[in-house]
């Protein structure tokens, strides 16, 4: 957005003497004498601070305030009166004015408040864009994938994004659940308030409950001073609680109290807190399972699996596989500002084949290992880690054609296809190998 600036006065010499003022501190100005003018050069240009009069023959200056925050949210309004009254003064700030000053008074109050102005719009501007960046970087449109499972699991998501509800995610490691929980912070309402993550499997169970609520100056051994947990943190916004099925059954008490009265208790403390915090939840176990031997809380469970989301393993979304290839590629290639790459045909069938325990993370630190190791300008499965092809698929199938089509492909992966050395580790004749390549089609 320009540093430009609209005057709106119907009286022509006044708002001529303006203008040559203004574009003497190196702006750029634009003028209109009525409200319906300055509102149409408002909608086709960027306009940082309007300087409008009170008395126009159309509008009232200080309710043209409002029709000129409809059109740019964050531009801010300089209201100029001949005859200024309280009652305008306190309106036009009601309104959204920046300030409202009297005629007449030294035209040199007017260039600071002008700089002062144009310092908040352009500050409200880069907080929009900064906010819209974020938003977008969060949002489920940021969540690759174009499979039947994906795609459920976003719509679900996005269903239940707008409300209050608790969210329970439920997949295996790296299927991106701390990524649909942002994603589900940032489409509510809750989007302006803090996001904060908390993994319950990377704390013993005291120090979990002092993160978590927070504790009294005294409360044991090394607590100097009151400190906040990650509820108070989070007030207002959304508290993720990954690997929640790490939680032992007393702090699960605890944190069943918070999600039915939005109540909680420092350590070390008798005064009860309240919070407004939406609780999200995600894990790689069978809690409903756990819950029944007793190992999880059969309450807190329900209350935690009001909206349960499904993510699907990587191996289930093979279609998607090739796509989050070439997003990570695209990702890393300008992260260490190397030249295009692309990846070999053989490549994308050893990445689609792969079975994935990993998911999404795994894929994503092999790509980045490719691009690392990779000279060229393309990826090929020669720089592959050995352990890449020590993770292949079960065998689904007790039939003996397709055990040694599996281990066929296995051995030609590790020895990068050279098909002489895969005859010497099978154990078979060059010629058998090749007819067993072409009657697996591999």
């Amino acid at each position: 957005m320009e540093d430009t600036v609209l005057i709106i006065d119907d009286e022509k010499k006044i708002s001529s003497l303006l203008a040559r003022i203004i574009e003497l501190e190196g702006f750029k100005v634009l003028q209109a004498a009525t409200g319906k003018e300055g509102l149409k050069i408002l909608s086709s240009n960027q306009v940082m601070v309007v300087v409008c009069d009170v008395k126009l023959p159309d509008y009232n200056g200080v309710e043209l305030i409002k029709e000129i925050k409809k059109i740019s949210a964050f531009t801010e309004v300089i209201n100029l009166t001949a005859f200024g009254t309280i009652q305008d003064g306190v309106t036009a700030m009601r309104n959204g004015a920046f300030d409202y000053i009297t005629k007449g008074d030294d035209n040199d109050k007017i260039i600071p408040l002008l700089y002062k102005a144009m310092d908040k719009a352009k500050l409200g501007t880069r907080v929009f864009e900064l906010e819209a960046k974020i938003t977008k970087r969060y949002s489920f449109d940021a969540i690759l994938g174009q499979s039947k499972q994906i795609k459920e699991a976003i719509t679900l998501a996005s269903r239940v994004a707008s409300t209050d509800t608790t969210v329970l995610l439920l997949g295996e490691t790296g299927t991106g659940k701390e990524v649909f929980a942002q994603a589900i912070h940032y489409e509510s309402q809750r989007k302006q308030k803090p996001f904060i993550a908390l993994n319950c499997s990377g704390f013993s169970p005291e120090l979990l409950e002092s993160e978590l609520f927070g504790y009294k100056a005294g409360a044991f051994t090394g607590a100097n001073k009151d400190k906040k947990g990650l509820l108070e943190e989070a007030n207002g916004g959304t508290l993720f609680l990954d690997e929640i099925g790490e939680m032992n059954l007393d702090l699960q008490a605890k944190l069943l109290r918070v999600l039915e009265s939005q109540t909680f208790i420092k350590v070390g403390s008798t005064t009860t807190n309240q919070v407004n915090v939406r609780i999200l939840a995600a894990t790689n176990r069978d809690l409903k399972a756990e819950a029944d031997t007793g190992k999880f809380r059969l309450d807190l469970y329900y209350r935690l699996s009001v909206f349960n989301i499904q993510l699907p393993a990587l191996r289930e979304r093979k279609a998607d596989i090739e796509l989050l290839a070439s997003h990570y590629l695209s990702e890393f290639v300008a992260k260490v500002n190397r030249t295009k790459l692309n990846m070999s045909n053989k490549l994308v069938k050893a990445l689609t084949e792969h079975h994935w325990k990993g998911n999404v993370r795994e894929l994503k630190n092999v790509i980045e290992r490719l691009v690392i190791l990779t000279d060229g300008d393309t990826l090929d499965i020669s720089q592959l880690p050995p352990e890449f092809f020590t993770n292949e698929e079960p065998v689904n199938s007790f039939d003996l054609q397709t055990v040694e089509k599996q281990h066929i492909q296995k051995i030609l992966n590790y020895t990068k296809g050279n098909k002489t050395e895969t005859a010497k580790l099978l154990n078979i004749g060059l010629t058998t190998l090749y007819r067993k390549i072409e009657e697996y089609k591999i």
